[in-house]
């Protein structure tokens, strides 16, 4: 619930053409080959801050850039060779795509503002935890659908606000909404209670899912081909992580069941799913406590449950936030602030992997697609921006 001479290679110019917008970030001369070839994903909306957060096999990356002054922010879509499209927001300032999409058709779902002012003067998940350029709005949040360069809001349980996440190729949406229960397990602005959501295809008709016995709130995270649903479950706290996601849970024809954890209590969140239905995120270890997280990167498989993928050298933190068919996960490692990849059972730092004369250094991995091709945050050593990247392994050609 989350910143020299530079010259194109044959293979990523095979992948995107000749009409790329992108810049490359390889550095002629180098010492050494890099593993990844990094590309810049352009901003034309004015801003310094940007995220890749999702890629398909199209190589076709969705995220969000901010406006000039870096307090407005719009989801965004990279396609045709990276051309930038701002995919707008349902009547607010700010959305985004916060979350991995497994949609190669180029749909997507996100989370936008809306006009019109919180009822009950809640902040939802949108304002506390993905718009985190923004001052607060007071605007209400519903997650949206981008189809054929149209975004529809996805209605609500009955309450105020909405949050949708993820899309697989049936063009199924999961995420969370509010009902009309003021629960007691709120804190304030914090009133109404959530459930997980999946959303139909063809109507965005809402559809909620089961918290695990005993728990009030649920919200979905990711969906894969297979209708396998992965999310969290607990309290209805602030709706942002914390006592809201005590329990990991995957439903498989609307049935929850517990993933378990690392030990700890809360901040236990399955970020993405793949086609085996093998899950990453991240997970407290024991000693934990709502204000005092001690969360690590998992990866959690039908057979082997779940594993702890730990952190780079040095650090205590890290989370996991995309995985592949082929069971390699992205994700950042704090307090370094550097993106990894783990794969054969080994986490390495993603700047290990590329030039060491590029002049960015890649703070996040938000996603990775099948071919291996990696999307999430840089951020410029010089001038401190962060852009959207892609990082393409050496002699690897997209489809």
């Amino acid at each position: 619930m989350r910143q020299s001479t530079w010259m194109c290679t044959t293979a990523m110019m095979a992948l995107i053409g000749t009409a790329m917008p992108a810049e490359a970030l390889t550095v002629s001369g180098a010492p050494k080959p890099a593993h990844y070839d990094v590309f810049r994903l352009g901003n034309p909306l004015g801003g310094t801050n940007a995220q890749g957060t999702s890629i398909n096999i199209q190589n076709q990356v969705a995220g969000f850039a901010a406006l000039a002054g870096n307090t407005v922010m719009h989801a965004m879509f990279w396609h045709n060779g990276y051309k930038p499209v701002d995919l707008g927001t349902l009547g607010g300032p700010n959305s985004a795509v916060a979350w991995p999409n497994r949609n190669d058709k180029g749909e997507l779902a996100g989370v936008a503002e809306t006009a019109t002012p919180q009822p009950l003067g809640e902040t939802w998940s949108c304002a506390a935890a993905v718009f985190y350029l923004a001052p607060p709005t007071g605007d209400v949040c519903l997650g949206f659908r981008w189809r054929k360069g149209e975004m529809a809001e996805l209605p609500t349980l009955g309450g105020d606000n909405g949050f949708a996440t993820g899309i697989n190729n049936a063009g199924e949406i999961v995420g969370w909404a509010e009902n009309t229960v003021r629960d007691p397990s709120c804190i304030a602005p914090q009133i109404l209670q959530f459930e997980a959501v999946e959303w139909d295809a063809k109507n965005n008709q809402p559809t909620a899912l089961p918290p695990l016995n005993g728990d009030p709130d649920s919200a979905a995270t990711a969906i894969n081909d297979h209708g396998q649903i992965v999310g969290i479950s607990g309290l209805c706290a602030n709706a942002v992580g914390g006592a809201s996601a005590e329990h990991m849970v995957l439903w498989q024809n609307d049935a929850p069941t517990n993933l378990g954890s690392l030990g700890g209590q809360y901040w236990n969140t399955p970020m993405d799913i793949n086609e085996n239905g093998d899950v990453t995120g991240f997970s407290d270890l024991p000693g934990d406590s709502v204000t005092a997280p001690n969360f690590n990167a998992f990866i959690w498989t039908p057979k082997g449950k779940i594993q702890n993928l730990t952190t780079l050298p040095g650090d205590s933190l890290s989370e996991g936030l995309g995985i592949n068919d082929q069971d390699a996960v992205v994700g950042v490692s704090f307090p370094s602030g550097h993106a990894f990849i783990w794969q054969n059972g080994t986490i390495m730092d993603l700047n290990s992997l590329i030039s060491p004369l590029s002049k960015l250094v890649l703070v996040d991995a938000q996603d990775i697609n099948d071919d291996g091709v990696i999307t999430g945050e840089a951020q410029d050593k010089s001038t401190g921006a962060i852009y959207a990247f892609v990082a393409v392994p050496g002699g690897r050609q997209g489809r």
